[in-house]
C-alpha cells in the first residue's frame, strides 16, 4: 500500500504557514483556494491530527502543527538536497568529493580553494583528511579518498595516476640559543650528527624503510607538524620544515636557518603531485579544485 503522505501535501502546508491564509498561499503557488484547503485536510487526515485551529479569522497552527511543520521543512530540505545531487551526478559532478592532503600543504591555499569549492558547487559534500608521509597514499589504497595530494615515495607505484602540482621550499631551521645556531657554516654532517634531529613519523607501512633527509642517529620522533615545531622552538633539536611554516619565527629571531654544505645550490623540497588510482580520476568538481589550487599557488609559490 502506498503512503498517502505526500511532498506536496508538505509544500502547502509550510506555504500556508508563511503565508497566513489558504487563500494567500494559492496565490503564492498559483493554485484555487479549494484545493489548498483540500490538500490541508487531506494532510490532516493522513496524520490523524488538526494541524491548524480554523475557529479564528485566519488559520492558526496548533501545537501539534507546529511541530509537523517543523519536520516537514526539514524532509523538504531533504528534497531539495536530494535533487541538486541527483542533477549534480547527472553533470559529470560526483557524488562526494573525498580527499586526502599532506600536511606540508599551506593551509591559507587549501582553505581558500575550499572556501571556493563551497560557492561554485553548494550542494557538494566534502570529505577532507590531512596525513604524514604515507598517510595520504594509504588512504587512497584503502578507499578512504578519491584524491591525494603529497610528496610520493621514490618506489614504482603503476597504479597510481600523478599530476605535479607545486614544490615546497624545505629549510634546515634551530632554535636560537641551540648550540648549533652558533656553529660557523656551512655544516658537515660531522657536526649535525652530534645534535638530536626532530623526525616526523609515519604510522604506515607504506614508507617503511625510507629515511628521507634523516641525518643524526639521534632522532626524536613526532606524530604531527604541531608538536615537532613546538619541539623544535622549545630548543631540543633541528630538522628540516615546510618554508612557509616557520618563516615568521625566523623573521622574529626564534628560529635560525641552518647552512648545510651538503645542500648548497640543492635546496630541499617536497614536490606535491595530485594523485588518484587509475581507473577513478576525479570528477569535475574534483578537476575544478585541482585548476584552482594551481592558479593560488602559481601567486602565493611562484617557482623559484
Amino acid at each position: 500500500m502506498l503512503d498517502p503522505l505526500t511532498l506536496d501535501q508538505l509544500r502547502v502546508l509550510a506555504a500556508v504557514a508563511d503565508c497566513g491564509s489558504f487563500s494567500a498561499a494559492a496565490r503564492q503557488l498559483g493554485r484555487v483556494q479549494s484545493a489548498i484547503s483540500q490538500s490541508v485536510q487531506s494532510l490532516e487526515s493522513t496524520l490523524g491530527i488538526a494541524l491548524f485551529d480554523r475557529t479564528a479569522r485566519t488559520p492558526v497552527l496548533t501545537g501539534a502543527g507546529r511541530v509537523v511543520l517543523a519536520d516537514a521543512r526539514q524532509v523538504l530540505r531533504g528534497a531539495e538536497t536530494l535533487r541538486a545531487r541527483a542533477g549534480s551526478i547527472a553533470a559529470d559532478i560526483e557524488p562526494e568529493l573525498t580527499l586526502a592532503v599532506d600536511a606540508v600543504f599551506p593551509n591559507p591555499v587549501l582553505m581558500a580553494s575550499l572556501r571556493a569549492l563551497r560557492q561554485a558547487f553548494p550542494h557538494l559534500p566534502l570529505t577532507l583528511f590531512t596525513e604524514q608521509l604515507g598517510g595520504v597514499e594509504y588512504r587512497l589504497r584503502d578507499g578512504s579518498v578519491r584524491l591525494g595530494i603529497f610528496p610520493p615515495l621514490p618506489r614504482a607505484a603503476p597504479d597510481l595516476e600523478m599530476q605535479f602540482l607545486t614544490a615546497v621550499p624545505s629549510v634546515a631551521v634551530v632554535a636560537a640559543d641551540h648550540p648549533l645556531a652558533r656553529e660557523p657554516p656551512p655544516l658537515t654532517h660531522d657536526v649535525l650528527e652530534s645534535h638530536v634531529q626532530l623526525v616526523l613519523t609515519d604510522r604506515t607501512p607504506l614508507s617503511a624503510g625510507f629515511s628521507g633527509n634523516v641525518i643524526s642517529p639521534q632522532i626524536w620522533r613526532f606524530a604531527d607538524q604541531g608538536s615537532r615545531l613546538d619541539y623544535l622552538l622549545g630548543g631540543f633539536g633541528w630538522c628540516h620544515m615546510p618554508r612557509h611554516l616557520v618563516d615568521q619565527h625566523i623573521a622574529a629571531g626564534r628560529l635560525v636557518q641552518l647552512d648545510i654544505a651538503e645542500q648548497r645550490g640543492n635546496p630541499f623540497s617536497f614536490p606535491l603531485h595530485v594523485v588518484h588510482l587509475r581507473g577513478r580520476p576525479p570528477g569535475r568538481a574534483g578537476r575544478w579544485l585541482i585548476d584552482d589550487l594551481s592558479q593560488r599557488l602559481r601567486i602565493d609559490m611562484p617557482p623559484a
